[in-house]
């Protein structure tokens, strides 16, 4: 694992810096957090000060290191996130920029980068969350279209989406893994109903989305038909490799944070918080060194991340829930009030064990794939 930079790298870290310091202090306020149109204006603008800038294709044509370093100095510098559009950057576009056509590439590549448009994602399903091979939308092929009827949930904005990474299954009687079919779909379309979700935390940015006899375009349709699985295995990769990086970054802050407040509040007497506050630095500590190997395995293999991704997620998931309940110890009775720092997240972080699949998929992929154990009946 070579962990050293080139001189090039370096030099964009440097330049990174320079600009974020010199456009950060311009930026308006966000809006609020329930106002979803004012949040998809703000970071599609956010998109296009990145685009003007040069910055806007770094999550999908360049480097996995460089775009370790990109998300690496954006957090550390309290920039925006990629927010509203984060299915766009973090996995529709990289999966179209590694699997789509030159028409396909041109098409929907451009308007993702200037912030014109907002992704959502449609895999999960009320009865196949996890088990995504279970998913039973189907699509009919008609003529030049194909047919979807069906129903999606936890589709993360897509009450502002512009356009859906949507998997469907096109042949029931194939065995379940290589039926399915990877398309992209308008959210304007005739028959698409969006009906938003609220959150233990109070936010609506899930929502299910009901199709009802869609016709998309076969020439939306990403890989060949029935090969949907393989191009999804990409879209998680990416969704389960660097995409995390900055996050890490962002709990490692949070955690000097707490130490910080325990010292204010008088809890940094506790041995027992302390020794846990401890444990988590070198957990994120680890976590971080695990992205980096990460990252050298994704250069080894031409900018794909492979299934070490699933055992960052499995432990990151675990670390990152450990981390707000070691904030809810230093917030004492405070950790009730939803007005408090970290109170939301610790709510918010009870969904990564699930999210993006769950702790159990992931041990699954962990004794398949790289264990080599066998699998279970």
């Amino acid at each position: 694992m070579d962990l050293s930079r080139t001189p090039e790298e370096e030099e964009f870290r440097v330049r990174l810096r320079t600009w974020l310091a010199t456009v950060l202090p311009t930026l308006p306020a966000k809006p609020s957090p329930d106002d979803w149109p004012g949040r998809r204006a703000y970071d599609l603008s956010w998109q296009r000060m990145l685009y003007d800038a040069g910055y806007a294709d770094v999550h999908w044509d360049a480097s996995p290191t460089i775009r370790m370093i990109y998300l690496e100095e954006t957090e550390k510098a309290g920039a925006p996130y990629v927010g509203a559009n984060f299915v766009g950057l973090l996995h529709a576009g990289p999966t179209i920029a590694a699997e789509g056509t030159a028409e396909q590439r041109a098409r929907w590549l451009p308007p993702i980068l200037r912030g014109e448009q907002v992704w959502c994602q449609g895999f999960s399903e009320p009865d196949a969350g996890s088990d995504l091979a279970s998913l039973r939308t189907r699509a009919r092929r008609d003529g030049d279209h194909y047919v979807v009827t069906g129903s999606k949930i936890w589709t993360s904005h897509a009450e502002v989406a512009d356009w859906c990474e949507l998997l469907v299954r096109t042949d029931p009687a194939a065995p379940r893994h290589r039926g399915i079919t990877w398309l992209a779909l308008p959210m304007d379309t005739e028959g698409v109903t969006v009906r938003p979700l609220r959150t233990l935390a109070g936010s609506a940015e899930f929502a299910e989305v009901f199709l009802d006899e869609v016709r998309v375009p076969v020439a939306n349709r990403v890989g060949e038909e029935n090969d949907g699985w393989r191009v999804t295995m990409v879209t998680l990769s990416f969704e389960r490799g660097t995409a995390f990086v900055g996050e890490v970054v962002a709990c490692r802050r949070v955690l000097r944070a707490l130490a910080c407040a325990a010292r204010e509040n008088g809890r940094w007497d506790d041995p027992v918080l302390r020794r846990r506050l401890g444990r988590l630095e070198a957990e994120f500590r680890a976590l971080w060194r695990l992205t980096q190997w990460n990252v050298s395995e994704a250069e080894a293999n031409g900018g794909l991340p492979g299934v070490g991704g699933s055992v960052f997620k499995l432990r990151y998931s675990h670390a990152r829930q450990e981390l707000y309940d070691a904030a809810a110890e230093v917030l004492g009775p405070d950790c009730l009030d939803l007005d408090r720092p970290w109170v939301l997240d610790r709510l918010s972080s009870l969904s990564y064990t699930i999210a993006a699949g769950t702790s159990q998929i992931q041990r699954g992929i962990v004794a398949e794939r790289i264990l080599g154990l066998p699998r279970g009946r």
